[in-house]
């Protein structure tokens, strides 16, 4: 396992013409900061494919960071998803998140032919070999639709054994979850690195319904005293970076392999975090 820490940054596909340009502008200055490698997200169901793949080639071609797309096996077939694979290899793409995805509002179970993330990793090194490194999603307070942590845990080690290269985590505020999720798999005999997903505090209504749906769990010392700010959105973006850049120094002091920032498309909330750290440039 590499001893290099490496940091990266996501974003998720713009709907709008004045949405991307101001994705490609927050791109570019990110990219200023030489990240490993930025991310694109992929929509429920595969919904904002061409939007993905048109931005990571952009992304990747013209601002020059190697991009990885994220990849999702719920609503794709195979052959789509063979087809996508073979777009991203002859691009020169080297890098995929292999996710399950997100249902659609309405659907009920996975549709498409592969049902689980373990299942789409498979499948990208029986069809692609070594050519891309692999990352997985984890889950260090338990996937929202696991059926216990127990499970959960099982379905990382299933997902990582299928042939992932590294794990990025859903965001969290607890540096403990992190570094208990990381000893359990250790325990069970994953040694790939999981990096820690980060997600500056910047809007705290927001922050607190997307927490809800995704199951990170914001600590109450955290809620109570973004509550009491009110509408003052400039002491919630201060105390959101003093909180989240103290979690960073602890999570990098104590052995985590990198970061991954969850940039909701905009530039300052994450290089505030990367400054106060000391970030290498």
């Amino acid at each position: 396992m590499s001893q290099e820490r490496r940091y990266s940054f996501e974003f998720f596909p713009a709907k709008t013409e004045a949405g991307h340009e101001k994705l490609l502008n927050t791109a570019r200055q990110l990219a200023t900061y030489k990240p490993d490698f930025f991310s694109c997200t992929y929509g429920a169901g595969g919904s904002t494919r061409d939007r993905t793949l048109n931005t990571v080639l952009q992304l990747d071609g013209e601002v020059k960071i190697p991009t990885a797309p994220h990849l999702s096996c719920v609503g794709d077939s195979k052959a789509e998803l063979r087809e996508l694979l073979g777009l991203y290899k002859s691009a020169g793409i080297q890098r995929i998140v292999a996710l399950r995805g997100d249902l659609p509002s309405g659907m009920g179970m996975a549709s498409g032919e592969l049902r689980y993330a373990n299942e789409l990793v498979s499948f990208i090194r029986e069809e692609t070999g070594d050519h891309f490194h692999i990352e997985i999603a984890a889950y260090p307070e338990m996937h929202p639709q696991a059926r216990n942590f127990e499970a959960d845990l099982a379905n990382f080690v299933r997902k990582a054994k299928a042939g992932a290269n590294s794990a990025m985590t859903q965001y969290f505020f607890n540096a403990d979850s992190y570094f208990y999720f990381v000893e359990r798999v250790r325990k069970m005999g994953v040694d790939i690195p999981v990096v820690p997903g980060i997600m500056p505090i910047t809007n705290y209504s927001k922050l607190a319904r997307f927490s809800d749906a995704c199951g990170a769990e914001i600590p109450r010392w955290v809620r109570k005293q973004l509550e009491s700010y009110g509408d003052d959105a400039e002491s919630i973006r201060a105390y959101g970076e003093q909180v989240i850049s103290e979690m960073c120094e602890r999570l990098l002091q104590g052995g985590a392999p990198g970061l991954h920032f969850y940039t909701l498309n905009q530039a300052e909330p994450s290089l505030a975090i990367w400054n106060n750290l000391k970030l290498p440039r």
